[in-house]
């Protein structure tokens, strides 16, 4: 049953980044290109989101259980530090170049488009090089 509803948020999620056009590459990037011809229509579905987000994480913090049965595994850390204000900055670079993020990387990989296997590729690729560095930086601190 819990794939059942993982495979249903996952298509609902998929199917609002198409109609919204969060998985059009060159909307994204005339949303992030205020030098130019800029489209703001992206910072309405930006703001629908946070809305709706927002509600639904200040409801899912009262709970003790998923809507399924299980565990809630929440964050706990609030610390911000060089790590986490690098990444950010990183894939806001990324997102900016490429106008793909890894949600719309997904959906367009499904999609077949050339761009999105490509984006999808190199983000698996990013994350095994940050599993090597980490295993790498773990053993040295362990010694």
């Amino acid at each position: 049953m819990n794939l059942f509803f993982s495979l249903l948020a996952g298509v609902i999620f998929g199917v609002g980044l198409l109609v919204s056009g969060m998985a059009n590459p060159a909307k994204v990037i005339g949303f992030l290109d205020i030098t130019r011809v800029w489209d703001p229509s992206l910072a309405f579905v930006m703001g629908g989101a946070i809305s709706v987000g927002f509600f639904a994480f200040r409801s899912v913090k009262r709970r003790t259980r998923s809507v399924c049965g299980g565990p809630l595994n929440l964050p706990t850390s609030k610390q911000i530090d060089k790590r986490l204000i690098g990444g950010a900055i990183l894939f806001g670079i990324g997102w900016g170049l490429a106008g793909i993020c890894p949600g719309p990387g997904l959906v367009l990989l499904g999609a077949g488009v050339a761009k999105g296997i490509v984006f999808v590729v190199a983000m698996v690729a990013g994350m095994l090089l940050f599993e090597q560095i980490e295993n790498a930086r773990a053993k040295r601190q362990a010694q």
